[in-house]
C-alpha cells in the first residue's frame, strides 16, 4: 500500500498554495522515498520554524510506514 495519499494530504493542508503541491514517490533498496515540490512562497511554510514541521510530517509517515515494515524518507526539493 502506497503511503503518497497521506504524504499529499498532509502537506496541501499546510501550504497556502495546494494546487502546486506535487508528491513524487520512488523505491530503492526497500526504502520509499517522496520527493515534495511546493511553490517557492511555500517552501518556509512547510519547513518550519527550526524544521518543526517537515519533522512532524516525517515522523507521521515514519509512523505509517512502520506499521507496513517500510522505511520512509520524506525530501523537500526546493529550486535552487
Amino acid at each position: 500500500m502506497s503511503l503518497k495519499p497521506l504524504v499529499e494530504s498532509l502537506v496541501k493542508n499546510l501550504v497556502e498554495e495546494p494546487e502546486s503541491v506535487s508528491v513524487e514517490e520512488t523505491t530503492d533498496r526497500g526504502v520509499q522515498l517522496f520527493n515534495v515540490t511546493v511553490a517557492p512562497n511555500d517552501v518556509g511554510r512547510i519547513i518550519g520554524k527550526d524544521g518543526r514541521v517537515i519533522t512532524c510530517v516525517r515522523h507521521i509517515v515514519g509512523a505509517a510506514g512502520s506499521k507496513q515494515r517500510q522505511k520512509t524518507i520524506v525530501k523537500v526539493l526546493t529550486q535552487d
